[in-house]
C-alpha cells in the first residue's frame, strides 16, 4: 500500500485528488494539508511515501517546502501545479530540488481536469514510489504500469559489421531522476570544444526547452533542446525534446538528429534505448555512451549494444547518483567498460577522445 499526502491551498484539490488515490487499490491518502507548515507538523508524526504537492500556497511556497523537505528527508514528491508551464522555471527548480514527478494543472476547471487525469496521477504517484526504493536493498518490486516495448519498435538493430570512414567522436548520455543536477555538473565541466553530444534526460513534455536555456547560461558549451535534422557538432550539446524520440543518424561524415513520435520504449519517450541503439548503428566504434542516474533499465540494453558495437560506454557509479537503477542494470549486462563518479565523468571522456 503506497501512502500518500496530498499538499494543497485548495479544498477542491485536497478532496478531488484524495478521491482519486484512495479509490486505487494500492494507494492509500494518510493524510491533506493546506499548506507546508502544517504538512511540517504532520509529518512529525506521518511518514508517507509519496507526497503530492502544489506551488502556490499560503506561508510558504512549495519550492521552498521541497527543498527543506529533501534536506532532510527523501520522501518522493510530485509537483501538481498550475505554476509549472513551458515559460516557468518552477519545473526545472523543483526537479533540481529532487522532485520526481511533475504534473501541470490548469488554472481554471481544475476538479474536471484531475477526474480525468485519474490514471497519469495514479501511474505518476506508482512512479514516484518506485523511484524511492532503493534498488540495491529494498525487496519491493517496481509497479508496472506500461506495457514495456524494445527499442525494436523504432529503430533496427545495429549492424555489427558496421565500418565507418569519419574518426570524429560523438557522445550519447542518459540520466533519468536526479539527472537534472548530473548533467549540470557533468556539462559545466567540459571545455568549449568538447565533442558533439545527444542527451536523452527523462523529463516532461516542454520542460526541456527551458532546461536547456539554464544549462546553456550556465556552461562552456553551447546546449539547446534538439530539433529535427539539427547537426551534431563540437562544443554543441543537444537535449532530447520531452514526448519525442531522438536518434542519432549519419549521412557520410555528418552527424546529425532525428527527433519524431513513436510508443514509448522501455515505458519512455525519449528512450534512452532508442537513442543508444541509433549510436550503435550509425556511430559504431566513434560513439561514447554514458549512463547517468535514474530509475529502471532503459538504456541499458542500448548500451550494451554500443559497447558490442565497438563504443566505449561509461557508468556513473552508484554512490554519486540519487538512483543506482539505469547504470546498474548496464553494468549487470555487461555493456560497460568504466564505472566512475559524476565528478570524473566530464574527464574520463575527454581522454577518450584524444
Amino acid at each position: 500500500m503506497i501512502k500518500v499526502m496530498v499538499i494543497d491551498d485548495s479544498a477542491v484539490v485536497r478532496e478531488t485528488l484524495s478521491s482519486i488515490l484512495s479509490a486505487e487499490k494500492d494507494i492509500k491518502v494518510v493524510a491533506t494539508a493546506p499548506d507546508p507548515l502544517i504538512a511540517l507538523r504532520k509529518l512529525e508524526t506521518i511518514s508517507p511515501d509519496v507526497i503530492t504537492l502544489d506551488l502556490e500556497m499560503p506561508r510558504m511556497d512549495g519550492l521552498t517546502f521541497l527543498k527543506q523537505l529533501k534536506s532532510s528527508c527523501n520522501i518522493p514528491v510530485v509537483i501538481c501545479s498550475s505554476m509549472v508551464d513551458s515559460d516557468s522555471t518552477n519545473a526545472v527548480s523543483a526537479m533540481e530540488y529532487g522532485a520526481a514527478e511533475i504534473i501541470l494543472k490548469p488554472k481554471m476547471g481544475t476538479r474536471q481536469f484531475l477526474e480525468e487525469s485519474k490514471i497519469r496521477i495514479c501511474d505518476a504517484v506508482r512512479a514516484a514510489y518506485a523511484a524511492g526504493q532503493n534498488p540495491i536493498f529494498s525487496g519491493q518490486k517496481t509497479i508496472n504500469v506500461l506495457p514495456k516495448l524494445s527499442a525494436d519498435v523504432v529503430i533496427e538493430k545495429p549492424d555489427k559489421n558496421l565500418i565507418l570512414e569519419t574518426s570524429e567522436k560523438v557522445c550519447v548520455v542518459g540520466a533519468s531522476t536526479g539527472g537534472t543536477e548530473a548533467l549540470r555538473v557533468f556539462l559545466e565541466m567540459l571545455p568549449p570544444n568538447a565533442p558533439g553530444i545527444v542527451i536523452v534526460q527523462h523529463m516532461p513534455e516542454k520542460f526541456t526547452k527551458s532546461f536547456a536555456e539554464r544549462l546553456d547560461f550556465l556552461c562552456k558549451v553551447r546546449v539547446s533542446e534538439a530539433q529535427d535534422n539539427d547537426s551534431v557538432l563540437p562544443g554543441h550539446v543537444l537535449i532530447a525534446p520531452g514526448n519525442k524520440h531522438t536518434l542519432l543518424k549519419r549521412s557520410g561524415s555528418r552527424y546529425y538528429v532525428e527527433v519524431k513520435d513513436g510508443p514509448l520504449v522501455s515505458r519512455h519517450r525519449p528512450s534512452v534505448d532508442v537513442l543508444f541503439r541509433s549510436a550503435a548503428r550509425y556511430a559504431g566504434k566513434n560513439a561514447i555512451g554514458i549512463i547517468m542516474t535514474g530509475m529502471g533499465d532503459d538504456g541499458a540494453t542500448g548500451m550494451l549494444e554500443m559497447h558490442q558495437n565497438g563504443a566505449y560506454t561509461i557508468a556513473q557509479d552508484e554512490k554519486s547518483c540519487v538512483v543506482f537503477g539505469m547504470p546498474n542494470e548496464a553494468i549487470k549486462l555487461g555493456g560497460v567498460d568504466e564505472v566512475v563518479p559524476l565528478n570524473e565523468i566530464a574527464g574520463t571522456l575527454l581522454k577518450k577522445i584524444k
